[in-house]
């Protein structure tokens, strides 16, 4: 697999830019900057996740968010969803809702995250299969049981939001 080059913001405990890196040294470092969670719901209200490719670098396999992904620099936090639901999912949407900004922190690995919402998809997202392998739409419920019986199959990101009641709060 080939290594990609995508630069980011380095930003302050403020989430004020500092200087653009290469992503990997920005993680390799554990320096702030900012990334973009996309929630998909159905009619239902049930949340879609997709499990990740089992060639991805990090968490290979395991159960993720619907899409995600870094902001890159001069890029909007707004147009980074849009991409990111593009790339992963195939949807092409401008009816993102912004619910939630998480402070960078050891837990969300220095990330300033955004959170949106996207409502009432009706069909399964067509899946880019670099990033994932297959996804499905889970209830409140069934993602309690998964949290509680397999949060080893579950992203930490996705632990994260669960924990704190951000996954089903904004539908």
């Amino acid at each position: 697999m080939k290594k990609k080059f995508i630069q980011v913001e380095v930003v302050d405990q403020n989430n004020r830019p500092l200087t653009s890196m290469d992503i990997n040294e920005v993680h390799r470092q554990s320096l702030r900057h900012r990334s973009v969670i996309i929630l998909v719901y159905d009619h239902e209200g049930k949340l879609f996740l997709q499990k990740r490719s089992p060639q991805k670098k990090l968490y290979a396999g395991r159960w993720d968010v619907s899409a995600s992904g870094h902001v890159r620099t001069g890029e909007s936090n707004e147009k980074a969803a849009l991409r990111e639901l593009e790339h992963e999912l195939g949807i092409r949407s401008a009816s993102l809702k912004l619910t939630h900004e998480i402070d960078a922190s050891s837990e969300t690995g220095y990330e300033f995250v955004t959170l949106y919402v996207l409502e009432k998809q009706n069909s399964i997202p067509e899946l880019n299969s670099d990033e994932a392998d297959s996804g499905y739409f889970y209830s409140e419920n069934e993602l309690d049981w998964l949290v509680r019986e397999y949060r080893e199959l579950l992203v930490p990101s996705l632990v994260f939001l669960h924990d704190r009641n951000l996954l089903f709060k904004f539908k």
